[in-house]
């Protein structure tokens, strides 16, 4: 079988810096799995790896559709797939490294996508109803039908929400339920990072500062000035869709703040629910190590032992 290590977990836990010392210790390369990194020119507020880490080891799927382009699951996958056997063919070990849950669980269990025609008449109906009732009334019902699959996008996904809701009103069946799972394609070592809820998100609280001063803001204000706007799904992610808001009178700056630091803590909450029904991961908890460094070395003997790496 193919080998795939993974590391994920939450926001704001660690995860760049840790898997950069792993990568760079057993040879790996690096396969982003964020549904956001994707895009181009969206650096601060998705928290991209730096372009000096990115020159440290070798990363895949970063900066790789504009902002104003849709990128599926199913288009992630496809590529992922592909990145992975060409990695094992050149002896390279592939190191999926984010928090997407869905992004995860497509390649760990190597989904087979459901197809379907997309049935306009649903689309249109759904976003009248949007149009009259609000973006919450369809977030709520998805709820009702789908809540595994409402837990891990945003209630700001409007794109996303219609698409859910379409499956089912088409099928019967939720669609979180219609990908069919293939969990033995991989060799697979999955590593899950964990903090202290509290601490977890004094962090989120800090980083999302840290963003503000990094120029998080100017970088909003280019995108919009390059035309990408909130038709964009891209733009609609957290925090894009908050300074947005700022932008536009809607929300003073401490809102904006309050709001960001408050639905990326959420955004933690659902991540951490969505990995721990998956078995397979072996969960750390970063306070239970000195530093980073003792931490990586810990992930690193684990994952050699699995792959039986000298």
């Amino acid at each position: 079988m193919l080998k795939l290590a993974a590391i994920i977990g939450p926001t704001a836990v660690g995860k760049t810096e840790l898997s950069l010392q792993i990568a760079k210790e057993l040879g790996a390369e690096i396969i982003s799995c964020d549904s956001m990194q994707v895009y181009r020119d969206m650096d601060i507020g998705t928290a991209k790896a730096s372009r000096e880490e990115q020159a440290m080891v070798k990363h895949h799927l970063l900066d790789i559709v504009n902002p104003d382009e849709d990128f599926t699951v199913a288009d992630y996958q496809a590529r992922v797939k592909t990145i992975i056997s060409k990695l094992n063919r050149q002896s390279v070990l592939p190191l999926l490294v984010g928090g997407t849950g869905l992004y995860y669980q497509a390649i760990a269990d190597d989904y087979t996508f459901y197809p379907m025609e997309k049935k306009q008449e649903v689309r249109d109906k759904w976003r009248s109803i949007i149009n009259e009732n609000g973006l919450n009334y369809a977030y709520d019902y998805l709820k009702k039908i789908d809540i595994d699959y409402s837990y891990i996008i945003s209630p700001h996904d409007e794109k996303r929400i219609i698409r859910a809701i379409e499956v089912y009103e088409l099928t019967g069946k939720p669609f979180s339920t219609l990908q069919l799972k293939n969990p033995n394609t991989y060799n697979l070592s999955s590593v899950g990072i964990f903090l202290d809820r509290a601490k977890l998100y004094d962090r989120i609280n800090s980083r999302v500062i840290l963003m503000l001063e990094n120029g998080f803001i100017e970088e909003v204000i280019r995108l919009r000035n390059n035309n990408y706007d909130l038709e964009c799904k891209s733009m609609q992610g957290l925090g894009y869709l908050q300074v947005i808001n700022y932008l536009e009178g809607f929300l003073t700056k401490e809102q904006m703040i309050y709001e960001i630091q408050k639905e990326t803590r959420r955004f933690a909450k659902r991540q951490y629910t969505w990995f721990k029904k998956d078995k397979r991961i072996i969960w750390f908890n970063v306070e239970d190590y000195m530093d980073n460094t003792v931490l990586a070395k810990k992930i690193i003997k684990h994952i050699k032992g699995q792959f039986s790496i000298v």
